[in-house]
């Protein structure tokens, strides 16, 4: 299962035929939870409050008709949830289940019953700012990870979450920059934008020049257009169109030493793209992200940058997507840009919901 701060409901596969198309190994190897085997798995029903987690702007009185007409006795479901993540989807049946946690239970844990999917990982615990995440029902004060390199891709090398339920645990933290949560701009709170972590970036720097980006780009209007969130759900970092095309503008203007390579660019999608076939001592400008406040990112060249090998050839890829990338996402409205796992790894991210704040720092997750 993959930590999703981008989404709040948890899911997981619940049948012995679950099928997963386009699915990894470790999506279809996972053990399936039997519903039938619990005493206390129960499925949601049509009137239940928690129907309406799932379901946005869902009306028991004229969704559920069939309890309308026997409100003693009604038997019918809440209707089944089809989500979209990505390239992928999954869909299933909205389910209680008591959660046991080292030190409590949690009763009525809402969660997925996943029948089928499609690209997605082997389930996902949504950690995100909505009523049905996994902070909400547990009612977390702060929780925090660490993402491991993604060289340790291919191993089953983990990180460690800390989740903190009390006010204030005492614990001692390393000290860690911070910056202020932004409010989701949704005011109806009926949005997906709800889910949402925004922080408020002030200006990327690439090579110690700030890259000109509008103060409009940056910051959310009522719509929840524009603005930055961290979603650790998101592999590589996205910016739309007019945020990006100024970041690789200042890559490439300030790049010079490498050829570009317009052949893996047109391959991957992504870019710019420099060949360093040869060089032993390669030289990219540092990208820094600075959030209001005084926070700073610094980020090691192998967060924001990717090499592509081959026999012959070692290519340098920016890895940010954009709205017309092969590799990522279309969006034509929503968050201007996505600080993904790929832009965080080797960093310690927290979480303060008690404070309203995202903390971070650079470390060793291995």
């Amino acid at each position: 299962m993959i930590i999703d701060t981008g989404s709040s409901f948890s899911w997981f596969p619940c049948t012995k035929r679950y099928v997963c198309r386009n699915c990894s190994a470790s999506s279809t190897s996972i053990s399936s939870f039997m519903p039938k085997q619990s005493s206390s798995a129960k499925v949601v029903g049509c009137m239940n409050p928690k129907c309406g987690w799932v379901h946005k702007s869902f009306d028991p009185n004229s969704n559920c008709q069939d309890c309308q007409l026997s409100k003693t006795n009604c038997t019918q479901i809440c209707p089944p949830y089809i989500i979209l993540y990505g390239l992928g989807s999954t869909g299933g049946l909205a389910m209680v289940e008591t959660l046991n946690m080292p030190h409590k239970k949690i009763a009525g844990f809402l969660v997925g019953c996943s029948l089928f999917s499609s690209n997605q990982p082997a389930g996902v615990a949504g950690f995100g700012r909505g009523i049905s995440s996994l902070p909400s029902q547990l009612g977390l004060k702060k929780f925090s990870y660490c993402h491991v390199s993604h060289k340790f891709d291919n191993t089953p090398k983990s990180s460690l979450l800390l989740m903190d339920s009390d006010s204030d645990s005492g614990r001692k933290t390393a000290e860690l920059n911070y910056t202020s949560l932004v409010k989701s701009p949704d005011k109806d709170g009926n949005s997906a934008l709800t889910d949402y972590y925004y922080v408020e970036l002030k200006k990327i720097v690439v090579g110690g020049k700030k890259v000109k980006v509008s103060h409009q780009e940056l910051t959310p209007d009522s719509d929840g257009n524009g603005g930055t969130i961290v979603d650790s759900g998101s592999t590589f970092a996205y910016m739309n169109k007019a945020v990006f095309e100024a970041v690789a503008d200042a890559f490439s203007e300030q790049v010079k030493e490498y050829k570009r390579a317009v052949d893996v660019e047109s391959v991957t999608g992504l870019r710019p793209c420099f060949d360093i076939t040869g060089y032993k001592d390669v030289r990219i400008p540092k990208m820094e992200l600075h959030f209001k406040g005084g926070a700073e990112m610094v980020l090691p060249l192998e967060n924001y940058f990717f090499v592509v090998d081959d026999e012959k050839s070692s290519v340098l890829c920016l890895t940010v997507v954009t709205d017309d990338t092969l590799l990522g996402p279309d969006l034509m409205s929503g968050p201007s840009v996505i600080l993904g796992n790929f832009l965080m790894q080797n960093f310690h991210v927290e979480y303060d919901l008690r404070n309203e704040r995202f903390g971070f720092r650079q470390q060793s997750c291995s």
